[in-house]
């Protein structure tokens, strides 16, 4: 009976133990997760958020529940996902290609500008407008947020260079040259049309070289293949993706396939990878889904040439929507996975992060800015280093920019 006791106690003790030492162990990976994230400078490259700031009742100073319609950031969830730095998308869906509809979407395009001006400067105390790459560290070393803000559509620039230069101006430090439609600059990835141009338009190349010379980082994300290796043989300066993944482990056309991202990697260039669930793996289909917004593309002219109120109304409808039947949702496994294809394909120096938070970002575990830890949580999991999540996180996004203010000054003579 000795012997029968001592040899249960052994075991149960040995069990306890062994369970100890896993919990311990994960506990560890954990704090040294959080450490990692909380050290180094966090920069997401494309959030959609300025949408957001067009609805009524939303105030990005308050933490807001994205489940009830409060989006995905906010001033206080990006402290607690310790979010550092971010680009506010300035977004304007395609419209028709002339003169009359440029100009209405340059006055939308400013009225983005200035809402996202406003609530910078409401909160002073807590974010500040970043104009450089050293403006995020020192914003972070003041316990501050970095806002950026960056293009989504080159549409609004209509047949004007000039207006390059008014973006640029009011803070734009990058520029994407179409959306889900062909443009006057170039043609899009998802366009089921013929193309317009076979890659970039004349007009598109003038946009290249202007976007160099002003220094602000050309955008290849939602182009088309063929554009994509134009805009690489006309820049001077690197490229970013700033919301794309890689198409190889989802096949989707925003997505890069491996002959442009070992392209974009010897241009210099970053791929961002998006966490939008459809770019991200292959999802089950939900018929009633897309049947309720294939009804509502229809109601509201694929959202070509609304009035503001008609793009509220058309937005609210949208979301109705996205309540109604929620989007299936990928795991931030899934996305670290494309993360290791990029790493093995060309290295761990051209990937970064750009959720597209609030233009259909959101993971099952990483819903909103407040979870953005758990991507690096599966980086070190994983046993990405310290210096290889950082570059991820920043590093190498932060690498393009600099090089592309160097390639501005060199052309301006400075």
């Amino acid at each position: 009976m000795r012997n029968f006791f001592s040899s249960g106690l052994f075991i149960f003790t040995f069990s306890l133990l062994i369970l100890v030492s896993c919990v311990s162990s994960d506990e560890r990976l954990e704090r040294k997760a959080a450490a990692i994230h909380a050290e180094i400078l966090t920069l997401d490259s494309h959030v959609d958020t300025p949408l957001m700031l067009t609805r009524e009742g939303f105030d990005i100073s308050k933490r807001n529940d994205p489940r009830e319609g409060g989006g995905k950031l906010d001033f206080p969830r990006m402290e607690e996902g310790g979010l550092d730095a971010v680009f506010f998308a300035v977004f304007l869906g395609q419209g028709s290609l002339n003169p009359e509809a440029y100009a209405q979407a340059h006055d939308r395009a400013l009225h983005i500008f200035d809402l996202i001006h406003q609530a910078i400067d409401k909160n002073q105390e807590v974010a500040e407008l970043a104009l450089t790459p050293d403006d995020a560290y020192r914003l972070r070393d003041e316990g501050r947020r970095a806002i950026y803000i960056g293009n989504e559509n080159a549409y609004p620039i209509g047949m004007d260079l000039g207006l390059l230069q008014t973006y640029y101006d009011l803070g734009s430090r990058y520029m994407g040259l179409s959306h889900t439609r062909h443009n006057q600059i170039c043609d899009a990835s998802t366009d089921n049309d013929p193309p317009l141009h076979n890659g970039l338009s004349d007009f598109g190349v003038e946009v290249v070289k202007e976007l160099n010379r002003l220094g602000m980082m050309v955008d290849v994300s939602h182009i088309s293949d063929q554009a994509f290796y134009d805009v690489l043989e006309v820049s001077k300066a690197p490229v970013i993706a700033s919301h794309s993944s890689a198409r190889a482990i989802c096949d989707h056309p925003r997505n890069l396939d491996d002959d442009m991202i070992i392209a974009l990697a010897e241009n210099g260039g970053v791929l961002q990878l998006c966490i939008l669930s459809a770019y991200v793996k292959e999802m089950e289909p939900s018929p009633k889904r897309q049947a309720a917004f294939e009804e509502l593309r229809e109601k509201w002219n694929n959202f070509q040439d609304l009035t503001d109120e008609e793009m509220d109304q058309a937005r609210n409808e949208w979301w109705a929507i996205n309540r109604k039947y929620p989007a299936p949702l990928a795991y931030v496994s899934d996305i670290v996975d494309h993360l290791d294809h990029v790493v093995n394909l060309v290295g761990i120096d051209y990937v970064g992060i750009g959720t597209d938070f609030d233009g259909g970002g959101a993971l099952k575990d990483c819903y909103d800015v407040s979870e953005l830890g758990n991507i690096t949580l599966e980086m070190v999991r994983r046993g990405y280093t310290k210096e290889e999540v950082e570059k991820v996180w920043s590093g190498n996004f932060m690498r393009v920019f600099s090089e592309t203010e160097e390639v501005a000054r060199a052309m301006q003579g400075r």
